[in-house]
This record gives structure tokens, sequence and C-alpha cells, in this order.
């Protein structure tokens, strides 16, 4: 109970920079557990779930990564990181057809049209 105290423990700001803090040091696990409270509570506030789904994908938490960057394309279908981000986390479970259209909407957005 005690580390759950911890990753909960401070303010939204508090919070936020120990996530980041985690999340530089390559400890993508604690990073997340600091995060997920965090988006629960400002679930409107894009940075806070995108650097989930970053600490959720590097920490090999993919069906978990998916999910946030789900909900960030259906609310802004033009954030191309998070696009890009999708479509990488769609291929290293195996399902490249799906990652496709998001790797190639993403490209379109950042101007990399070569990859089309």
């Amino acid at each position: 109970m005690e580390t759950t105290t911890y990753y909960g423990h401070g303010d939204a700001a508090e919070r936020w920079e120990r996530a980041g803090l985690f999340f530089d040091a390559k400890d993508y696990t604690a990073a997340a557990k600091v995060l997920s409270s965090l988006v629960e509570e400002v679930p409107e506030q894009t940075g806070p779930r995108l650097l989930l789904a970053r600490a959720y994908y590097h920490s090999a938490q993919l069906r978990r990564a998916e999910d946030e960057l789900k909900v960030l394309v259906e609310r802004d279908p033009v954030e191309h990181y998070a696009r890009l981000l999708l479509g990488r986390t769609l291929q290293r479970q195996g399902r490249d057809d799906e990652a496709g259209p998001h790797l190639r909407l993403a490209s379109a957005l950042a101007g990399s049209f070569d990859e089309l």
C-alpha cells in the first residue's frame, strides 16, 4: 500500500514532474504508475495521456498503450505522434495490416510523403 501512496503523492504538478523523472531514467513502469492516476484526474489533457502511452509502449504493455493512443487519436485525429506510436504499437503486436493506415497518416501529417 505504501508504494501506491508514493506514486500518488503530491499535487498534479508534482506527480507530472515525478513521472517525467521516472521516464527520463527509463523506469517506464514507475512512470506509468504515476501517470495512470494523473490521467484519471485530468483525462482531457493530452500530455499526461501521451506520456502514459509512451511509458506503456516502452515497458511492453502494448494493449494498454494501444488503449491510451486510441483515445488520443479519437479526440484529435491529426495528432501525428499519437498516430505514429499507435502504428508502431500495432506493429509490435504483429498487426501490420492495422498499423499501416496509422503509419501512413502519421507520415503525411508530419510532411514525410516519401513513404506513401
